[in-house]
């Protein structure tokens, strides 16, 4: 239980004062005066400790014993059915005869004070395609360049790297095979996806792997004519998530994530540059190799079809 910031008194120390003053080594009077408290707090702790043990020494809950003013069952219940009618609150008080206020409280203790409480979550739809290349994932992640260490490592806010600029990782991941392709780029442009793609459609053409559709999300250098003529020109079917869904492209949400966590945050640098040279921490379950090529950088990240 979360302790009040002023009390004089925790669970642990009123077993202590307890047992000093039933041992007589402590009187309640000397005792009430050491901890800053008065003799009858210490009286109340001696006598709920000789009828509840040390159970009765813990924080009880302020609620009221009795509410007789408190709504009835019925009268929550039936606002409870109008709500589930999407009717707002506002119009639920005017029906009922009570407050907006208590209306509110009522709904919140209901878990339906939000209008999209009122629908059920959609179920999960999970998928795997049945061989490799029949769909890969693309994503893109926006990472800040830095010249030295920054204020999460050093805790010195006045050393920051302004100025840096931003390098952006690219990121192809096989829908069935979870192979994994990567390329830090100067930008997030047309031009800068076009080429990943023609390199990530070359990585999986060298490992006997044709890329058959492809799957991102919206953003503008997918959408752009430059990005659909390479596509079209690589015989790749297209297909983009849906509007803000992105566990549509879950697989490489997912995989960013892992990257970041086990290559980009696993350790400190001394500069953007050394993160691209550095090779992901490997974990169980899992075959991790890196490729570093001189510019841009690359890596490969074979992971196992459970991660």
């Amino acid at each position: 239980m979360n302790i009040h910031k002023n009390a004089r008194l925790t669970p642990y120390l009123r077993v202590r004062i307890v047992e000093r003053v039933l041992a007589k080594q402590q009187t309640p009077r000397d005792a009430a005066a050491a901890c800053g408290v008065s003799l009858r707090t210490i009286h109340k702790w001696l006598a709920r400790y000789r009828s509840e043990g040390v159970a009765g020494l813990h924080d009880r809950s302020s609620r009221p014993h009795r509410s007789p003013r408190r709504t009835s069952r019925a009268l929550v219940e039936r606002v409870i059915s109008l709500r589930r009618q999407r009717w707002t609150g506002r119009h639920i008080a005017q029906a009922v005869g009570l407050s907006p206020a208590t209306i509110s409280r009522i709904l919140r203790r209901a878990g339906l004070n939000r209008i999209r409480d009122l629908e059920p979550a959609r179920p999960l739809r999970r998928y795997e395609h049945a061989a490799p290349g029949d769909l890969l994932h693309l994503d893109i992640k926006k990472l800040g360049r830095f010249l030295r260490a920054g204020h999460r490592v050093t805790g010195d806010r006045s050393r920051a790297s302004r100025g840096a600029g931003w390098e952006f990782v690219h990121v192809a991941i096989d829908d069935n095979s979870r192979l994994a392709f990567s390329q830090i780029l100067p930008d997030e442009r047309s031009h800068s996806a076009v080429a990943f793609l023609d390199a990530a459609v070359g990585y999986y053409r060298s490992l006997g792997v044709p890329i058959r559709r492809l799957l991102t999300d919206n953003g503008s250098c997918y959408r752009s004519r430059l990005f659909r003529d390479a596509c079209r020109r690589l015989g790749i079917r297209h297909r983009f998530t849906r509007p803000y869904t992105p566990r549509t492209n879950g697989k490489a949400e997912r995989f960013i994530q892992t990257a970041l966590r086990e290559w980009a945050y696993a350790r400190s640098y001394s500069s953007s540059q050394l993160v691209s040279s550095a090779p992901l921490i490997c974990y169980p379950g899992s075959t991790i190799t890196t490729g570093i090529a001189p510019t841009p950088a690359s890596t490969t990240f074979p992971l196992s079809p459970d991660s």
